[in-house]
């Protein structure tokens, strides 16, 4: 008879995760923490249950108080519903906020990640979690962040490489695309070893619009240079070579400016 497989070699079952951190918690004076903290737990209820979603803090072991953030598990099956309409409906609810708050209220903006893995219950342990609380605290999503107050959003996302190509590549977003993400390479000042690829998106911006906002952030081999994007400057020059003989006229038809070395190589 088999033995038992060791509980260490099972992996643990996959859930959608969600972190969110408030930008400056930690500058509010005492007094304004608890009611700025409720008005955020308020408004994830709200933007929850508007996009068909459970919320966690009525689920065992499935959401985490961090102070000035919290960690929200969803099963796996949900992970594209936490892209597009979540993000979306979460910075729409953080604008009426804005625009309703007291003058002597703080502003609220709100970095987050979202990311897919197993996760160990009710201990909250693994590497999916780990790194969704790093993507949600590295240098990338903090610039992002930087491009949303300075475009009129509260929210900046980084998504992880798995989460976009199970949401959004996988065409499961019908509200978002790629031109709405910046394909980039997370880190943490603290984590030096820390590196993941990940996608910044921030509600009403281009992927592009972000990326002035990153700080020596390295792009990943697949996002193209300036060197390589940029057009050719106008008048300049090129070398043709032609494999057979061709006349003086045919090509001078085609190319405003000909000069034509026949010197034999």
């Amino acid at each position: 008879m088999a033995s038992p497989i060791p509980r260490d070699h099972l992996v643990p079952a996959e859930h959608a995760l969600m972190v969110i951190d408030m930008k400056d918690y930690s500058k509010l004076p005492e007094a304004k923490m608890a009611p700025v903290r409720s008005d955020v737990n308020d408004i994830l209820a709200t933007v929850l249950a508007e996009c068909g979603l459970k919320d966690p803090r009525e689920e065992p072991d499935a959401f985490k108080d961090s102070g000035d953030g919290a960690i929200l598990v969803f099963p796996a099956p949900y992970l594209a519903r936490l892209v597009d309409p979540l993000l979306r409906c979460l910075n729409a609810a953080l604008t009426r906020y804005d625009q309703q708050r007291l003058s002597s209220a703080p502003a609220v903006y709100l970095r987050a990640s979202v990311h897919v893995g197993p996760l160990s219950l009710p201990d909250h342990r693994g590497d999916a979690i780990n790194d969704a609380c790093r993507l949600v605290d590295s240098q990338e999503v903090r610039g992002a962040l930087a491009a949303a107050v300075e475009g009129g959003a509260f929210l900046a996302v980084a998504l992880s490489e798995t989460a976009y190509r199970r949401t959004v590549r996988a065409g499961r977003t019908p509200g978002l695309d790629r031109q709405h993400f910046l394909e980039t390479l997370a880190h943490v000042g603290d984590k030096p070893h820390f590196t993941e690829a990940c996608r910044l998106h921030v509600p009403g911006l281009t992927g592009q619009a972000v990326l002035p906002y990153l700080v020596d952030a390295p792009l990943p081999a697949s996002q193209p240079t300036s060197a390589s994007t940029a057009a050719p400057a106008a008048g300049s020059g090129g070398i043709f070579q032609f494999h057979q003989q061709v006349s003086d006229s045919t090509i001078a038809n085609h190319i405003d400016e000909l000069r034509i070395d026949r010197r034999q190589r």
